[in-house]
């Protein structure tokens, strides 16, 4: 999209931001998380995970090691964990992990194990498999901090399960992956907010030190007013898993739900929302528009990939005119880059760890701790002292912005936040079942329609 091609920004900042709050969403939050009220202090916390794949396994483990700070190399040097045989660091004290649930027995069989090798053993009766098996969970009255990182597809019906129950929330990016869940998220996280539950979201960039005094200082002016924002996650293919003829057409899905847009809401809301969330933490807002292209290389269609697209390329619009210029693909032996940059009138940042403005480098010096122990920290300290952090709001623009650029792509048309963030277009199936079934519409984008 073409400066000259783009509709009149014409609606003054204020106005947008009130008809978005009445839309059902708000600027993006400004710093990397939001406080809320005061709330009951917890001292001991009891998870209860929910998708006992890598990143949920991750995901707890961060959380059950994360008593102290464990210092890294500055950014570029690449992480390292202390004291990383098993069993060998302390773990944190009074976190407990006290129940799992996925929808396939190996993955949990896998959890459990990994977990052994820190001294954690979940009894049988705390293990549950199943469409429902996040009900379980949540019906334990000891759990009181649900971690959920199963495909995005189920986070808005998790979400508010465990909402309405009085449990405190983690969530893996994204929370949804069409316009229909993220509203339906926004609304749990005002729920969340009043029941002074703290939310915590898998955008853990939010949590980097670096990128924290980073963008403080891009929001201050480091680089004056800031003119072009970019953004680039190019990475190689991802795992999958090769077709067994036992399973139905769903199972084969939800084995390999990254390929699905269904499962995952496709590449660029999966994974590339990290990047987005870097730019509308930079820009303090969301876009207002977006026009996109994307495709498959090296991905046929059906087959191991399933549907998903291996490529995008999006042009946003932000309310007061700057563009956010976004890349982001998963096709192998390419140049890899995971990135941001925000340009401006006196300078330019990565928006990570450097500063260029006025002939002189500022780069970050502090030590810090991993970025996915930072995050249960930030969140586990919330809960103890009462003073509840919600990430939801951030999270679901980030999701929402990714969606915008996806629906544009699928679609061919520059598309407006409003038209999407009110869309009834659903990618969630009536029920959530094994068996006969037909396979959820391919995206066809010559009888695609948005509306």
């Amino acid at each position: 999209m073409k400066p000259n091609e783009s509709k009149p920004n014409a609606t003054p900042r204020r106005e947008f931001l009130r008809a978005s709050v009445v839309a059902g969403a708000a600027m993006a939050a400004t710093g990397p998380f939001v406080h809320t009220g005061r709330a009951a202090a917890v001292e001991k916390i009891r998870i209860g995970l929910v998708g006992c794949g890598g990143r949920g396994t991750g995901a707890v483990l961060n959380a059950l090691l994360a008593k102290t700070r464990v210092l890294y190399p500055p950014p570029g040097h690449g992480y390292h964990t202390e004291n990383a045989v098993p069993g060998a660091r302390p773990k944190a004290k009074n976190v407990e992990i006290v129940a799992l649930a996925d929808l396939f027995q190996h993955r949990l069989d896998q959890c459990r194990r990994q977990l052994r090798l820190v001294g954690v053993e979940v009894p049988d009766n705390r293990c549950f498999t199943g469409f429902d098996s996040y009900e379980k969970v949540i019906e334990l009255p000891e759990v009181n901090y649900v971690l959920f990182a199963s495909p995005p597809q189920f986070r808005p019906r998790e979400f508010r399960a465990a909402v309405e129950a009085g449990k405190h929330v983690f969530l893996e990016k994204p929370i949804a992956v069409d316009a229909p869940g993220v509203r339906s998220v926004l609304e749990t996280g005002k729920l969340a907010e009043k029941k002074g539950l703290t939310v915590g979201a898998g955008t853990v960039r939010r949590h980097r030190l670096d990128q924290q005094e980073t963008i403080k200082r891009l929001r201050g002016g480091a680089v004056g007013e800031i003119t072009e924002v970019q953004a680039w996650f190019n990475v190689g293919e991802i795992w999958a898993i090769p077709r067994v003829d036992s399973w139905s057409d769903l199972e084969w899905q939800h084995r390999n739900w990254p390929y699905f847009t269904w499962l995952s809401g496709d590449i660029i809301v999966e994974q590339h929302i990290h990047m987005l969330d870097v730019a509308n933490w930079v820009m303090g807002s969301h876009p207002v528009r977006a026009y996109g292209v994307g495709g498959r290389i090296s991905h046929p269609p059906g087959g191991v990939f399933g549907h998903t697209y291996d490529h995008f390329y999006i042009e946003y619009e932000y309310p007061n005119g700057v563009r956010l210029f976004s890349m982001n693909r998963q096709i192998a032996n390419g140049d890899n880059r995971v990135a941001n940059r925000a340009k401006g009138t006196k300078g330019e940042s990565n928006c990570q760890d450097t500063i260029f403005a006025g002939g002189k480098k500022w780069k970050y010096q502090g030590k810090m701790t991993d970025p996915y122990e930072q995050e249960q920290m930030d969140f586990i300290a919330a809960i103890r002292s009462g003073k509840p952090i919600n990430e939801t709001r951030a999270v679901a623009e980030a999701t929402l912005t990714a969606i915008l650029g996806r629906e544009s792509a699928y679609s061919g048309k520059a598309l407006d936040w409003d038209a999407v963030l009110n869309s009834k277009r659903s990618y969630t199936p009536d029920r959530y079942e094994f068996g006969p079934a037909e396979m959820p519409e391919v995206v066809n984008p010559k009888r695609y329609r948005f509306f």
